[in-house]
Order: C-alpha cells, then sequence, then structure tokens
C-alpha cells in the first residue's frame, strides 16, 4: 500500500491516465483490474476510471509494490548530466521559448531516449529551481510544438501542466502563427503562393512522398511561401505551414522543383556538390530555420492571455548575404 497527494499539476486529468503517467510499467490491462477491484482509493472512497483528480487528493494505492520504481532517481542523476544546448528567447513562469540547435533531436525517438531537448529543458529549469522531479507525480516540463532533429528554430516549452494544456489547444486552433526560412534552388514562380498536395509517410525509412493526386493513407498538405530575395541561382524563401506533417516544407518544395540547400533527404546532391564547389562554406543539414512565431489569440487563453499579440524571432544558422 502507499499513499501521495495529488498536486496542482495533476489536478483535472482522469484517474486512468494519471495513474498511466505514474506507473509507466504498468500493464493497461491491469491497470484497470486494479480500478476495477477497487485497489485504488482517492480521500478514502472508491472512485472509477473518470474520475477527475483535483489538487489536494490523497490517493492511495493497493497494488503490487514492483510498479512505485519506476527509476524515478536514476532518471534525476541523468538530468543532473546534461548540459542544456539551446539559446533562450523568452521565458517567464509558465512558458520558455528556445532556439533548438541543428542535430538535436526534440523528443526521444527509437535510437535516443535521453538526450533530447525536452530534457535539457527539464535539466535547465532543475538548475534553477523551477522543476523538481521528485516532487511531481505526473508532470514534466514539455514541448508544446517540434521540429525535425536537423531543423533549427524556436520550439515553445510549458512550465506547467495549465499551460501546457492551454497551449496545446492554441496550437490546434491555429492561434500561434509560425514562419520558416529557408533556402532553395532556383527561383519560384510564382514568387508567392499556397499549393496544396498529398504526402505520404514511410514509417518504416522515415521519409515522405508528394503527390497531386489522393490515395490510401496519403494526408492533404498546404504550403505556403514568399520569396525575400534572389541572386538568380539561389532563393531565400518565407514559408508558412496550414498544415504540420512530418517533412512537409523539405518534401513539398522539393516536389515543386526548388529542393533546399543541403538535403541530403529530399533535395539534389548534384546541385548541393555543384553549388558548394570550391566554397569555403557548406551545409551539413537543409537550409531551414523556424524563425518567427506570434501569438494570435482568438478565443479565452487562460493564464497566458499576457502573450496575445506577441512575436518572437530568431536568426538562421546560415549568413543570409550569401544570396
Amino acid at each position: 500500500m502507499r499513499d501521495l497527494q495529488a498536486g496542482v499539476n495533476d489536478a483535472g486529468q482522469r484517474l486512468d491516465k494519471f495513474m498511466g503517467k505514474l506507473f509507466p510499467t504498468m500493464p493497461q490491462s491491469l491497470l484497470y483490474k486494479y480500478l476495477r477491484q477497487k485497489c485504488v482509493k482517492v480521500n478514502g472512497k472508491h472512485q472509477k476510471a473518470e474520475y477527475k483528480i483535483q489538487s489536494g487528493d490523497v490517493l492511495r494505492f493497493y497494488i503490487s509494490d514492483e510498479f512505485f520504481g519506476d527509476c524515478r532517481e536514476e532518471k534525476i542523476d541523468k538530468l543532473d548530466k546534461i548540459k542544456p544546448s539551446f539559446t533562450v528567447i523568452y521565458e517567464d513562469k509558465n512558458i520558455i521559448i528556445v532556439d533548438k540547435p541543428l542535430g538535436l533531436l526534440c523528443q526521444s525517438d527509437d535510437k535516443e531516449s535521453f538526450n533530447t531537448l525536452d530534457n535539457h529543458i527539464r535539466a535547465y529549469l532543475k538548475s534553477k529551481g523551477e522543476y523538481s522531479p521528485e516532487k511531481e507525480n505526473s508532470f514534466a516540463p514539455s514541448l508544446c510544438n517540434r521540429i525535425d532533429k536537423n531543423t533549427q528554430g524556436l520550439v515553445i516549452a510549458a512550465k506547467n501542466a495549465e499551460s501546457l494544456r492551454i497551449m496545446n489547444e492554441k496550437i490546434k486552433a491555429r492561434e500561434i502563427d509560425k514562419r520558416y526560412l529557408c533556402l532553395v534552388f532556383g527561383v519560384p514562380k510564382p514568387a508567392e503562393g499556397v499549393f496544396t498536395a498529398y504526402l505520404y509517410k514511410d514509417n518504416k525509412t522515415n521519409t515522405v512522398t508528394v503527390s497531386e493526386k489522393s490515395k490510401p493513407y496519403n494526408k492533404d498538405i498546404k504550403t505556403g511561401y514568399k520569396t525575400l530575395r534572389t541572386n538568380g541561382k539561389i532563393s531565400l524563401l518565407e514559408v508558412t505551414l496550414f498544415t504540420g506533417r512530418t517533412h512537409q516544407i523539405r518534401a513539398h518544395m522539393a516536389y515543386l522543383g526548388y529542393p533546399l540547400l543541403g538535403d541530403g533527404k529530399y533535395g539534389s546532391a548534384a546541385k548541393n556538390k555543384e553549388f558548394f564547389k570550391g566554397k569555403k562554406f557548406s551545409f551539413e543539414y537543409q537550409a531551414l530555420c523556424s524563425y518567427k512565431l506570434t501569438f494570435k489569440f482568438t478565443s479565452p487563453s487562460g493564464i497566458l492571455e499576457y502573450l496575445n499579440g506577441k512575436t518572437f524571432e530568431t536568426k538562421p544558422y546560415w549568413d543570409n548575404s550569401i544570396v
């Protein structure tokens, strides 16, 4: 038997969802079995899976001790060893906006489980005394948006559960305007426009293909761009995503005939080799940067209302004078 008290960041969650975070090694079938067999009490009473937890609730669990050994201390020790690798663009008590560097994953995948931006941010906040993982039951500072490992730029993270909930709602409702800068081969015609197509993702190879016609498992994509300047060989574009699919900008621009410089997956190896031949610089990764975001709230935004109308920017990793 173990007791714990729910905190502010636990409030509002369903009991079953809360338990899923609290006991990550517990099979879902066993979790619901414990609930059915009334092995969980809240404030001394048995509750069902859909019960909404409130701050201050005292939960008592009559479950196997093995599920309490979630390696929390090991995770805390690992956080202490991380040297945060990002630039802070903006920060307050609710959110932090950072400039993610090239080569750093936003969240874990099958190849990397710990050296990620979300853990870098947690380590940073822990070192400042703003995050105490040993005091949290189910919450950790979390990313609100993501960009590819080899894309640089702005990423938002929430410091508390309420901010995370609101920010996720705003992103889903498209009340945050995000803009990208990229360098492409060629001179786009027209100079600006909005284009639609369909994208298919191959999960085995982590690649996507773009086509004009809808096919089974395809998802629609919508991409807008504006040519900021060109030298006749390469062009600097500002890109707006109306849908957020995997590798959308890289794949869609290549499909339109204007691949990104440095893109080894969707770009042109021959064009990259020719362009960088004899030059003192080259791009190891695609020339793509999530450089600007603006909060454009059109619905109630609670504790984040003060962000409405604010814009934040960063500079791309390359020198725009090459255009």
